[in-house]
C-alpha cells in the first residue's frame, strides 16, 4: 500500500479548546481534526473520523451478522402519508423534518424507520414460513433537535444503526430478544465502554418493554436511577419507586382556609404548617386533543414521559394560564374540585389514593381547602404513576435507597409488538392459514454518538487515548528532522516494515517542529508512536513511546526489531 503521510493528509488541528465545545469528546474531535461544523447540530466527518467509524461500523456488522441480521439500505426521505398511518405525523411534532416535493407531495426526512420497514414488511411477508427476518442498517437520520449540544452526542443530522426484527408469535421475539440484548452488549464492550442497561419507557417507539444501554458521563444529558444493592436501574423517564405513605387517619369534611398570595406549594405548606407532602398540586399540561389536569402529591414532580404514555400520546406541552381558567381553574388555586370536565382530562398520580386530608386549591383566589380526599371529593379519568422517582427513594425491587446518575444513552431496544403491522396492515398467515399482525421489535445504536462516548472514557488532558482496534492509525512514525534525506528515507523504510506487517501506519512527515509533532501525535490518540531522530539515529536506534501511559522504549532501528516491539505493544493495550 502506498504510505499515508501526514504531508499529504488532510489533519487540520487547533491548539486551543473552542469556546463553543463544553464535552470532552467535542472539544477533542475539533481540536483533533476530526469533525467539522457546518450548522448548528450538523457536522461534516472528516478523514480521521471515518477511519474511526469505519472501525466502528465493522464491529456493530460483525454483531448483527452473527444473530442473523441482513444488511438493507433504507430511503432517508418518506412520503409523509406512510407516517400518518401509523398517527406519528402528528405525534413527532416539530422534531420530524417536512418539507413538499415539486409535485406538492408532503415529505419527511426519516428520524426512524419503523414505517418504512414495516411497508416492505406487508408487500413482501406472506407466511409464517419466511419468518423470522432481521434486517438492520447504517445510515444517515434527521430530527430537528430544539437544543443539540455537545457535537456529536445530540446532533440534528446523524449516523445510526438501526434495526427490524418480524416474528410470528411473542415468544419468538423474546428469544430474540435476549440475542440482540447480548449483541449490544458485546457491541459496547468491544468499543471498551462499561455501559450500564436500565429498563426504559418506550415512548413515541411503543411497544411492551424496552432497555437503554447508558455509559455513566458527567457531561451526559440523560439521567438513570439505580439502587444501591444493584437489582434495579431505570432511565430516570421510565424509572419508578415506592411512593412512602402516611399513617391512616380518619376522612375529615372539606374546610375551606384563606391562604393569600400563596400561589405555590411550598408557600401554601408554610402558611399553614404542613408538610408539601400533605398538599396536592395542580399541573396543568395540553394535548394535541385535549386539557390535561394533573393532580399529584405537593412533594413529587410529574414525569412528563410517564404521563405522555398515560394519555397515549407523543406530544404534551404546559398549558397557557388563559386555557386553565378556560376549564373554570384558577392559576395558583386550582382545584380539581368544581372544574368544569368538558373537554379536560383529569389524571391522578397513584400518590394521591394512599394520601389522606390534603390541602388543595379552592379555585377562588386566596383560599385553599383543607381535607381533600379522593376518590370521595373528586373523580379521575387516569390513575397512573406519573410521578418523577427521586435521589433517596426507595428501590420497587427491594427496598432499598436509589440513586441518580448523569449518562449517555449509546443504544436502544424495543418490543414493539404490533403496534406498526396492525396500524398499516401487515399480516402474515400463521400455521392454522389464519392472517395475523407481524410481531415486531427495534434496534438502535447512535454510531456516530457512540464515536464521542468512546472519546468520553478514553482520554487525558493532551488528547485522546484510542483503544488500538479502534485507532485511525495504530502508529504514528515522526521524522523530527524530514529535511534530512537519510532520517527520512529511514522513517519510510520502518512505515513500509510495519504497514507490510500488516499495521496501520502514519507517516508524519510534516515539516515542523519536534514539540508540535508530538503534542499533536498525543491528541490524535495513536496507540504507538515511533520517533525517528537525529540523536538515536547515530546509534541505530528508534524511539517508541506508548500513548496510553507514555511509556517509552529505545529499539534497535532494524525494521524487525521495530516491528516485534510494536506488536508487544499493541497486544499488551488490547489485553
Amino acid at each position: 500500500m502506498a504510505l499515508v503521510r501526514a504531508s499529504r493528509y488532510f489533519l487540520p488541528t487547533w491548539k486551543e479548546d473552542p469556546a463553543e465545545a463544553e464535552l470532552p469528546s467535542h472539544k477533542l474531535m475539533l481540536r483533533a481534526g476530526m469533525i467539522r461544523k457546518l450548522a448548528a447540530g450538523i457536522y461534516t466527518y472528516l478523514p480521521l473520523a471515518r477511519r474511526v467509524l469505519h472501525r466502528i461500523e465493522g464491529i456493530i456488522r460483525e454483531e448483527m451478522d452473527a444473530i442473523g441480521g441482513m444488511e438493507i439500505t433504507m430511503p432517508m426521505i418518506h412520503p409523509a402519508e406512510l407516517w400518518a398511518e401509523t398517527g406519528r405525523l402528528q405525534d413527532f411534532g416539530p422534531i420530524l423534518g417536512r418539507f413538499r416535493d415539486r409535485a406538492g407531495r408532503e415529505m419527511v426526512l426519516g428520524p426512524t424507520h419503523e414505517e418504512v420497514i414495516t411497508d416492505i414488511a406487508r408487500r413482501e411477508i406472506r407466511s409464517w414460513r419466511q419468518l423470522p427476518l432481521v434486517f438492520y442498517q447504517i445510515q444517515t437520520k434527521f430530527r430537528d433537535e430544539p437544543r443539540p449540544r455537545g457535537g456529536l452526542i445530540r446532533a440534528r443530522e446523524f449516523t445510526m444503526k438501526d434495526g427490524y426484527s418480524f416474528h410470528e408469535s411473542k415468544e419468538d421475539l423474546d428469544r430474540f430478544y435476549r440475542e440482540i440484548y447480548q449483541a449490544y452488549l458485546n457491541i459496547f464492550h468491544r468499543c471498551g465502554l462499561p455501559v450500564v442497561v436500565v429498563e426504559a419507557d418506550p415512548g413515541l417507539m411503543g411497544g411492551s418493554e424496552s432497555h437503554e444501554f447508558m455509559l455513566p458521563n458527567p457531561y451526559g444529558e440523560d439521567s438513570f436511577i439505580q439502587c444501591e444493592n444493584g437489582d434495579y436501574a431505570a432511565n430516570l423517564e421510565g424509572a419508578v419507586s415506592l411512593k412512602d405513605e402516611d399513617p391512616p387517619e380518619p376522612l375529615l369534611p372539606v374546610e375551606e382556609v384563606a391562604t393569600p398570595g400563596c400561589y405555590t406549594i411550598e408557600a401554601v405548606a408554610n402558611f399553614l404548617g404542613v408538610p408539601t407532602r400533605k398538599t396536592a398540586k395542580a399541573v396543568f399540561y395540553r394535548t394535541p386533543k385535549e386539557l390535561v389536569f394533573v393532580v399529584i402529591r405537593g412533594d413529587l414532580e410529574v414525569n412528563e414521559a410517564k404521563l405522555a404514555r398515560a394519555l397515549g400520546t407523543g406530544e404534551i406541552w404546559p398549558a397557557t394560564e388563559e386555557e386553565i381558567a378556560a376549564c373554570g381553574a384558577v392559576p395558583g388555586y386550582a382545584s380539581p374540585i368544581g372544574i368544569r370536565r368538558n373537554g379536560v382530562k383529569v389524571v391522578v398520580d397513584d400518590s394521591i389514593p394512599k394520601a389522606r386530608n390534603l390541602v388543595a386549591g379552592a379555585n377562588r383566589e386566596g383560599f385553599h381547602l383543607r381535607n381533600v380526599n379522593f376518590p370521595r371529593d373528586f373523580q379521575a379519568d387516569i390513575v397512573a404513576d406519573v410521578a418523577m422517582a427521586r435521589e433517596g427513594d426507595r428501590c420497587p425491587r427491594c427496598g432499598g435507597r436509589l440513586r441518580i446518575q448523569r449518562a449517555i444513552e449509546l443504544g436502544h431496544i424495543f418490543k414493539l409488538g404490533t403496534k406498526y403491522s396492525e396500524a398499516m396492515g401487515a399480516t402474515f398467515l400463521d400455521r392454522e392459514g389464519k392472517p395475523r399482525p407481524l410481531i415486531m421489535g427495534c434496534y438502535g445504536i447512535g454510531v456516530g454518538r457512540l464515536l464521542a462516548a468512546v472519546i468520553e472514557a478514553h482520554h487525558d488532558e493532551e488528547g485522546i487515548i484510542w483503544p488500538a482496534h479502534l485507532a485511525p492509525f495504530q502508529v504514528v512514525v515522526s521524522v523530527l528532522n524530514p529535511d534530512h534525506d537519510e532520517l527520512l528515507r529511514l522513517g519510510e523504510d520502518l512505515a513500509r516494515a510495519l504497514d507490510e506487517a500488516g499495521f496501520e501506519v502514519l507517516l508524519d512527515d510534516r515539516d515542523q517542529s519536534a514539540g508540535e509533532k508530538f503534542h499533536d501525535a498525543k491528541l490524535w490518540g495513536i496507540p504507538v508512536l515511533l520517533v525517528v531522530g537525529p540523536r538515536a539515529a547515530k546509534q541505530n536506534q528508534v524511539e517508541l513511546e506508548r500513548r496510553a501511559d507514555g511509556a517509552k522504549f529505545a529499539v534497535s532501528a532494524e525494521p524487525k526489531a521495530v516491528v516485534e516491539k510494536v506488536r508487544e505493544l499493541l497486544e499488551r493495550a488490547r489485553a
